[in-house]
């Protein structure tokens, strides 16, 4: 389970400010975030090769640089029907970034089918777009703050509109009055209040589940409690997209380290 805000266009010299976390089991195995050989910026998950959240500078025939930046979510729905060999959703993200597609064009020719549930949005500078594999038709984004976790992309789950609220209020003022911002961002992407009992999402898991993933910030404890192998939020995120370049931070929950690479 994955959870991101994405504040797009809405300040002139940051066409992007993306905060997410990442929530998998801790047996996975996983690469920081890194320079990959591709040219693609990321950390890895090092069991389908693919990654939840990247970006990758490309040269364009002009002369002039491009970013292209995608994240993937997993689609939560007990009932969903799954195909008979998936292919990795988090190919999702290393195809789109080495595609030289406009995110419109490339979210069209997806085989959706072929994939488990996800949420996907795909970037550039320029354009934006969100779309998933269970009935959410592409979404061409204009400017404004979106987010999204596992369920369909406008579904007000608890955590969705809390994460939209305090980056809102905590988040988005500080950049706009050229403030240092990222210590608000990472703390509000540390928030484990859980949703009321009558606030939880009806996602075909039992309630006790639904509730210890109902937060932003998902503590190993709590997860493991319910689901008996070691889970939780393992890593954080932010992404900016800057007139200088791009700058991508990744924070460990399991020793607070954070890790930067500019581009």
């Amino acid at each position: 389970m994955c959870i991101a805000a994405i504040a797009w266009q809405l300040f002139a010299d940051k066409p992007l400010v993306l905060l997410s976390n990442r929530d998998e089991f801790f047996s996975r195995p996983t690469a920081a975030l890194q320079h990959w050989h591709s040219g693609t910026v990321a950390g890895q998950d090092l069991r389908s090769g693919g990654t939840w959240l990247g970006v990758r500078q490309v040269n364009q025939p002009s002369g002039q640089t491009d970013t292209r930046w995608a994240i993937v979510l997993n689609f939560r729905d007990a009932a969903q029907t799954t195909p008979l060999n998936p292919t990795s959703r988090g190919q999702l993200v290393t195809e789109f970034l080495h595609s030289t597609l406009a995110p419109l064009a490339f979210a069209r020719g997806l085989a959706l089918a072929d994939y488990d549930g996800f949420n996907l949005v795909l970037g550039t500078r320029k354009q934006a777009v969100m779309l998933n594999n269970r009935g959410y038709g592409i979404e061409v984004l204009p400017a404004g703050l979106y987010v999204l976790s596992n369920g369909q992309p406008n579904a007000p789950w608890f955590k969705c509109e809390r994460l939209r609220g305090r980056v809102r209020q905590e988040v988005l003022p500080l950049i706009a009055e050229q403030q240092n911002w990222q210590e608000a961002a990472w703390a509000v992407l540390h928030d484990d209040v859980c949703a009321p009992c009558d606030d939880l999402p009806k996602t075909g898991v039992k309630p006790v589940i639904e509730a210890a993933l109902s937060s932003i910030f998902i503590p190993k404890a709590r997860a493991t409690a319910v689901l008996g192998d070691a889970y939780g939020t393992r890593v954080s995120n932010i992404l900016t997209l800057s007139s200088m370049g791009f700058e991508f931070a990744e924070r460990h929950t399991t020793d607070g380290s954070i890790r930067r690479i500019t581009g």
